[in-house]
């Protein structure tokens, strides 16, 4: 379609095809920066949350991790509804959902009805997230446009974690901790208008819903989840952690006998066919496991340690989302040159070289250090997300993209939660009252382990490169 194609929008709208269908990738790339802000946007927030709503501080992680279970746990429930309803419907019930939580949110008296809420937006979000990538990546005109639109993407999900800590140092500090909600609710609205003007429904895909897989698959990853956080209260040994463990993995071993054995699987079995896939996915969730983790210890290290104001916590990651806006313009051109199997494996090693001198750190640390740290953070996340995405997403069918997009993000958005789980029950482990360095250098080491791990995964793809590929699905 050229630029002089007209297209008529529902209300006589008459539109630019090409126009139209940028303008709507654009609010759909709002839409998932949305969701990717809301993990963090409410960290910096939390000590005045805690003192308005009177949280307990065993309860006030779960503002938190009440978001992140849910949208790690559902994630592939609303990849395999988008493949079956069609994905810009999916995608505006989950942002409508969302945007109305977030006022629920917003306006919380009560610490179970602001965690609830968050629970809520999770939902909203694992129904989106999904047919956002999907929609990408079943639109793009050639494999350039759509190297440029993953790149894109992958930028706003590798960044949007620091410009979360940012806008909700911002918010916090001009307004109230309320608006790092609140802010959700105009963007919702723009986007449940706009979307359904210039994106294209994609066509329904005939089957039924996997019942046993979403209740295992949903069930499991609560479990687990919820079994590595309270970890950090009741220890590892404690039965609830044990218990909690031992009835997500059984879950997780009824989803993986019934898969194979339902005509309409919630997980297809066939994408793990892939060594690659396999490999990226598990990259993936080392990665984001790390970042979060280290988002988390930095943001009590500058408040706590250095008694920085949230606003000023905000901009001190600052380095982070520009090195990446950065990166995202110029990786699309290093993956057709360089391929992204080489691009990943540069990503991970310079992410392990910008954590370890986070593992040194001291009172009379410069802070150009941390400054530096932050800025190879970036342009680490930067080389590797996009050619992680790639790789996930290589070869899969039109029809099972939405699964395909949903079981990335769920390895994403579970790795982060299960990341943060172990280093936060690290650095509880070593904590001393009133020095946050003795715990907080234990917790950026197992950042720095998962870092290492992800660089593992992906070097793994250099091992029988043409073995792997002749299997590829």
């Amino acid at each position: 379609m050229t630029s002089s194609t007209a297209t008529r929008a529902p209300g006589g709208i008459a539109l630019s095809g090409r126009r139209t269908g940028s303008i709507g990738l654009w609010l759909v790339m709002l839409a998932q920066l949305m969701l990717v802000l809301d993990a963090t946007v409410v960290n910096v927030a939390l000590p005045h949350i805690a003192s308005d709503l009177h949280f307990a501080p065993a309860e006030l992680s779960w503002v938190l991790n009440g978001y992140a279970v849910a949208f790690g746990g559902l994630l592939l429930l609303g990849g395999r509804i988008g493949d079956v309803v069609g994905r810009r419907r999916t995608f505006l019930i989950g942002v409508a959902a969302f945007t109305v939580f977030s006022l629920l949110g917003g306006l919380a008296t009560s610490p179970l009805l602001l965690v609830v809420s968050r629970a809520l937006q999770g939902l909203g979000a694992a129904f989106a997230a999904p047919s956002v990538l999907a929609l990408i990546t079943t639109s793009a005109r050639d494999d350039g446009a759509r190297n440029r639109a993953l790149a894109l993407f992958s930028a706003i999900a590798s960044m949007g974690g620091a410009l979360g800590l940012i806008l909700g140092g911002f918010l916090t500090d001009t307004t109230s901790w309320r608006w790092t909600l609140f802010i959700n609710v105009p963007i919702g609205v723009v986007i449940l208008i706009a979307v359904p003007r210039l994106v294209a429904e994609t066509p329904r895909r005939p089957g039924r819903f996997d019942i046993v897989g979403a209740v295992t698959a949903t069930g499991g990853a609560v479990s687990i989840v919820w079994a590595l956080i309270q970890a950090g209260d009741d220890g590892w040994s404690s039965p609830r952690t044990i218990g909690g463990l031992v009835v997500g993995g059984v879950l997780i071993a009824v989803l993986a006998f019934t898969e194979r054995r339902v005509p309409h699987p919630l997980l297809r079995p066939q994408l793990l066919r892939s060594p690659s896939r396999v490999a990226a996915l598990a990259a993936m969730a080392a990665t984001y496991g790390g970042m979060l983790a280290m988002f988390f210890l930095m943001v009590q290290y500058l408040e706590d340690d250095l008694h920085l104001s949230p606003m000023v916590t905000g901009l001190a990651f600052l380095p982070m989302p520009l090195s990446i806006f950065a990166m995202s313009r110029i990786v699309p051109r290093l993956v057709e040159r360089l391929g992204a199997v080489r691009l990943a494996i540069l990503g991970a090693a310079l992410r392990v070289i910008a954590f370890l001198p986070l593992t040194q750190l001291g009172p009379h640390t410069n802070f150009t250090v941390v400054v530096a740290a932050l800025l190879f953070t970036g342009i680490s996340a930067g080389l590797t997300f996009m050619p992680l995405t790639t790789l996930a997403l290589r070869n899969v069918e039109p029809e099972h993209a939405g699964s395909a997009s949903g079981l990335f993000q769920t390895m994403q958005q579970l790795g982060g939660a299960v990341g943060l789980a172990i280093v936060a029950s690290t650095y509880a482990a070593f904590a001393t009252p009133g020095d946050f360095l003795v715990g907080g250098r234990a917790g950026f080491w197992s950042a720095t382990i998962l870092s290492a791990v992800a660089l593992a995964a992906v070097m793994g793809l250099v091992i029988r490169p043409r073995k792997m590929a002749s299997r590829e699905s």
